[in-house]
């Protein structure tokens, strides 16, 4: 199953939200609460948070489905959008409540979408560069080994690795809100 869904299935899904078809909500829910909870989680380092947020994203979405614009980009980066949002919203909360400083704040905001914009690199990059970057990092196989498990030379397993970890870096190159602090002092 494709990880990002066809404009197709998106348009549908919300013209079904829209009817108010339950089942819709339960099948959008499947898809992905994964993605929702564990990009909350990655803003706010709470569980509790976490399912805060998912429960509130979903709920927007069911409440709202004329909300998505398919012209827009897919439901799956609507949906993480929404997400990013309102983990945004309840870690600068947060801060009003004296939990945290202004300045943990905007690193968890910044660390956050990046990881945001990670999963959306890594989603939407060719399966053959995604199987490399998972043979090589999450199974932990060097580049002659996921050569030989993908099928192809080592020169071409070397290759889709370094495109996939270009791809990747360009994570990390969003906007920076504040001038990083050194740990030397106050400024």
């Amino acid at each position: 199953m494709a990880t990002d869904a066809p404009p197709k299935w998106d348009r549908k899904m919300q013209q079904r939200l829209a009817h108010g078809e339950a089942a819709a909500l339960g099948e959008l829910y499947d898809r992905f609460a994964s993605l929702v909870h564990t990009q909350a989680h990655r803003v706010l380092g709470d569980e509790s948070g976490a399912d805060r947020v998912t429960r509130e994203v979903f709920g927007y979405v069911w409440e709202h489905p004329g909300a998505y614009d398919p012209k827009q980009g897919s439901l799956r980066s609507w949906i993480a959008a929404l997400t990013h949002q309102q983990a945004v919203e309840r870690l600068r909360q947060a801060k009003s409540d004296g939990r945290s400083s202004p300045e943990e704040i905007e690193e968890k905001v910044r660390a956050a979408s990046a990881a945001a914009r990670a999963d959306y690199i890594v989603t939407s990059m060719p399966a053959p560069l995604r199987a490399a970057l998972d043979l090589a990092y999450l199974r932990r196989l060097d580049y002659r080994q996921a050569a030989a498990h993908l099928g192809v030379t080592e020169d071409e397993a070397r290759r889709r690795l370094r495109l996939g970890l270009q791809l990747l870096s360009t994570a990390h190159h969003g906007p920076r809100v504040t001038a990083p602090r050194t740990h030397g002092g106050a400024r």
